[in-house]
């Protein structure tokens, strides 16, 4: 169960990042904390790549690498527009329909096919995903539904969950042909290629924000490599599904976390869909 160990540490980290970046939106521009998080991860891994050394590459590595960068690129800078609309708690719970996408892109991507129950999974997923705005009920069985398309944040947050479900599986194939390491610090430096000319075109003073700002997105960057880290090995141990169906557990880290740090409300709601997810895909792990 070493995987799970690694997968549920990756959820942890993964949800003090949206913790650190939802408070450093507070005072700089959304590009910028994009292009940091990326840029911040990969610096903190430079090190540790060092040490380590370039591994031998396998010959779908570079494919890997431009498919799962520009994707990445992408989803960053959707992630982070939608953490800056919406609350945290409504926002993140949304990412646990990636492994309802993963049920298509993982037997295209990686052959791997899902159990007899993820159908189950799924419509605990959906269903969690009604119970996230139960306070709109009043207004109609529907109303919670089309709240989600109503608010950006979670509309967003959708087709980063359906993005990620692409880019994990590419991470798998990345690993396969490099290493966990190296695939890491490789993706997170492409994707902050990519995003540099943004924070000039769309951002006023970039430096001077990054600089009075740099403590923390360095520790955004700190937290997005040590999740990153856990979440390659986990990879190396088991299918891809599981280890992202376990670091959805994030979801409800992210929960506690808008209610006792950003005072959200409507948590009781949203933390029983969130939960009622959470068993969706742990359904789907489990069997």
């Amino acid at each position: 169960m070493l995987w799970f160990f690694l997968a549920i540490s990756t959820a942890f980290f993964t949800s003090l990042k949206d913790v650190l970046g939802k408070r450093t939106l507070r005072n700089i521009d959304a590009p910028i904390v994009a292009w940091s998080w990326s840029f911040f991860t990969a610096l903190v891994l430079l090190p540790v790549q060092v040490l380590g050394g370039i591994p031998e590459l396998g010959s779908q590595f570079w494919v890997a690498l431009g498919v799962g960068s520009v994707l990445n690129a992408i989803a960053f800078l959707l992630y982070i527009q939608a953490i800056s609309t919406s609350d945290l708690s409504l926002c993140l719970p949304l990412i646990a329909f990636s492994p309802l996408f993963m049920a298509i892109t993982s037997p295209i991507i990686v052959g791997e096919w899902l159990s007899w129950a993820d159908g189950l999974g799924i419509g605990l997923i959906v269903g969690g995903s009604y119970l996230l705005n139960l306070q709109d009920r009043r207004r109609g069985y529907f109303a919670p539904f089309q709240a989600l398309v109503r608010e950006p944040g979670p509309k967003l947050m959708l087709l980063v969950a359906f993005l990620w479900s692409i880019t994990s599986n590419v991470d798998k194939v990345g690993v396969q042909n490099s290493s966990p390491l190296f695939w890491s610090f490789a993706v997170f430096s492409a994707i902050a290629l990519l995003q540099f000319p943004l924070i000039f075109s769309q951002s006023k003073d970039p430096g001077g924000q990054i600089l009075k700002h740099w403590l923390g997105l360095s520790l955004m960057g700190l937290c997005t490599a040590i999740a990153v880290l856990f979440q390659m090995q986990a990879l190396k141990l088991t299918l891809v599904v599981q280890v992202i169906a376990i670091k959805r557990t994030s979801v409800l880290f992210g929960v506690l976390w808008g209610k006792f740090l950003f005072h959200e409300s409507g948590i009781r709601d949203r933390f029983w869909g969130a939960t009622t997810m959470l068993l969706g895909v742990v359904l789907m792990t489990l069997f």
